[in-house]
């Protein structure tokens, strides 16, 4: 028998353990990642346990009456153990449904985790809103080298890459994130954005996961040319942040360094995310975006954002 309550602080250790051990989560999902802005978001996480045992978990926060699996994370959804197969699956999201009806909530946005961070297959939750006619109400488009297959840089990008190779660039995992936060902001800052990360947060991340935030830079002497700031999930490598100075872009730095993070430090990995190329909600491509992602070699998975009608 599963039964379904909503998640408590002293939870922590046994969500964390729970994640560690599931089907589609990864280092998001834990607590000490999640939590560092918790101040901004009123959790409503849940824990899903049969016999007193953790078998799954869903990290969700609630706004009027409204609840978003998770509103701080790209893409979080039921966190799953081989416990779950389909027929409980559906009977924990009846819970999960009459848990948050008795808190008033009418609706839960539901965004699925995209199927290249699984480490098994764990599509049991797509089915189970169906079933319970859920709607389609977001979709994103995400761009994924397959490095275990067969994948080509085009040949402006390999040109680009030979270009930067004879400039003599110099490549290094960087260890201060000062100069590429700031270089990240600059970039954004023409788009009229801002990083989602502040400085203070990017370092607190990094310092709580040290092996799975890396900073890669390309530098020409002492200047910091093109960064990549790296989530190593493990089976899959995901580029969280890219940027690249005037400078840089005039000699090809940001072509160099990833195409030395896709064929070397990482070629060993399933898959190499860039993460999405669109904006207001799926509707708008940004084909400049995408097309720079897809010379390497990249193509579509989509993030799906579930409408789910209490």
């Amino acid at each position: 028998m599963f039964t379904v309550r909503a998640y408590a602080q002293a939870d922590a250790n046994a969500w964390d353990a729970l994640v560690e051990r599931s089907r589609n989560g990864n280092f998001l999902h834990r607590r000490s990642y999640m939590d560092y802005h918790a101040d901004r978001f009123v959790d409503q996480s849940l824990m899903v346990e049969r016999n007193g045992e953790a078998v799954a978990v869903f990290p969700a926060n609630i706004q009027d009456n409204e609840v978003t699996s998770h509103g701080g994370l790209t893409y979080a959804g039921l966190i799953t153990t081989h416990a779950l197969r389909a027929e409980s699956t559906l009977a924990v999201f009846e819970q999960m449904g009459n848990h948050y009806r008795t808190l008033g909530v009418e609706q839960v946005i539901y965004k699925a985790v995209p199927h290249v961070f699984h480490a098994y297959p764990a599509e049991e939750d797509l089915y189970a809103l169906h079933r319970l006619g859920a709607r389609l109400k977001r979709r994103d488009i995400s761009s994924v080298i397959s490095l275990r297959e067969s994948f080509h840089f085009t040949q402006g990008r390999r040109h680009s890459v030979d270009k930067a190779r004879k400039a003599g660039i110099r490549l290094q995992v960087g260890a201060d994130l000062t100069a590429f936060h700031a270089l990240l902001s600059e970039v954004l800052r023409k788009h009229d954005v801002q990083p989602t990360h502040n400085l203070s947060e990017l370092r607190l991340l990094r310092d709580r996961f040290p092996q799975q935030i890396v900073l890669h830079e390309a530098h020409i002497g002492d200047d910091l040319l093109a960064g990549v700031l790296v989530y190593d999930f493990g089976r899959v490598v995901h580029t969280q942040y890219m940027a690249v100075s005037e400078k840089g872009r005039q000699l090809d730095a940001l072509s160099l360094l990833l195409a030395e993070l896709i064929g070397s430090t990482y070629a060993e990995k399933l898959y190499f995310t860039f993460g999405i190329s669109s904006e207001q909600e799926g509707r708008v491509l940004n084909g400049g975006l995408i097309a720079q992602k897809e010379y390497f070699g990249a193509r579509a998975v989509v993030h799906d954002f579930y409408e789910w009608v209490l």
